[in-house]
């Protein structure tokens, strides 16, 4: 599920960066924003899957790592067998009457007990009020050294030696790889910037620049006086679009939606990429502007 994640979230990243740089070319800002808007929201979307594949991998690694812990607290704790007892334990029994010990060691036994007592009530008070951090600790530090799991797919034989190099060839790759994609993104950036920066247009021999456009729009309520008004308002919208001031320029209606532009004085091959762009790129509610054909004309 998850290589299927990274598939479709990859590409949707590929396209919407294709259509940023697509749309950049074309001089189309609003559409490179919202294209440019969706790729953060997938570069995003992919971020979290990955952050969240690690984030669980790290709480499966703790989870081993506590169970080890405890395994070792367990075996810490366990208890050792009593020894076996002998027949000259308690010696002292046997004795004759007449010998001295036989009162005192009564004496010492009840003494013992009573000793036994109030070491087992400051044993239960200290276990109720304090933790066992010692042998906590002494766990966690012999945790790294337990045997792996044999169910967690782990061979120590495919583990690397102490103190072995690393692999050469992955670093090269690695390297290789990350020179590679630095190349490209370079390389992509001055394209981009070669083809979107301002450049001083040759002289041209035509008089004029002549635009035909159609404009369409939505809502039962579009008149032909709204879609006249919203291609005059994307016309002088689009007339500071262009490296040369477009003091000169007209629009007529043709009717049917269509529109006939003239620019005074012509323009060069960028220009008209930045006015198409413009004029395409449509800004208001419901409507769409068309640039059905554009070229130079002379006097005539």
């Amino acid at each position: 599920m998850r290589r299927v994640a990274y598939f479709f979230g990859g590409a949707a990243a590929a396209g919407a960066g294709t259509y940023v740089v697509v749309y950049l070319y074309r001089w189309q800002w609003q559409r490179a924003i919202l294209c440019g808007v969706l790729l953060l929201v997938v570069e995003v979307l992919l971020l979290g899957i990955v952050l969240l594949g690690r984030l669980a991998r790290i709480e499966e690694r703790m989870s081993d790592a506590d169970r080890r812990q405890e395994d070792v607290l367990a075996r810490l704790r366990e208890k050792e067998a009593p020894a076996g007892t002998g027949g000259d334990r308690f010696r002292w029994l046997d004795d004759e009457p007449a010998s001295p010990t036989y009162v005192f060691v009564p004496v010492l036994m009840v003494t013992g007990v009573l000793l036994s007592g109030l070491a087992w009530l400051v044993q239960r008070i200290a276990a109720a009020t304090a933790r066992p951090t010692a042998e906590r600790r002494l766990a966690g530090r012999l945790s790294v050294l337990a045997a792996p799991d044999p169910d967690g797919g782990t061979d120590l034989d495919d583990l690397p030696p102490p103190g072995a190099r690393p692999d050469r060839a992955h670093t090269l790759r690695v390297l290789a790889a990350g020179v590679v994609g630095s190349a490209l993104l370079a390389a992509l950036v001055v394209g981009l910037a070669d083809l979107t920066q301002t450049r001083e247009e040759e002289a041209s021999d035509s008089e004029a620049t002549s635009l035909l456009l159609r404009v369409d729009m939505r809502g039962a309520d579009m008149t032909a006086e709204r879609q006249s008004l919203a291609a005059r308002q994307l016309w002088e919208r689009c007339r500071d679009s262009t490296s040369v001031p477009l003091n000169r320029a007209s629009l007529g209606e043709l009717g049917d939606g269509l529109f006939a532009g003239v620019v005074r004085p012509a323009l060069g091959d960028h220009d008209r990429m930045r006015l198409r762009g413009c004029l395409e790129d449509t800004g208001l509610d419901r409507t769409h502007l068309t640039v059905v054909g554009i070229g130079d004309a002379d006097d005539d």
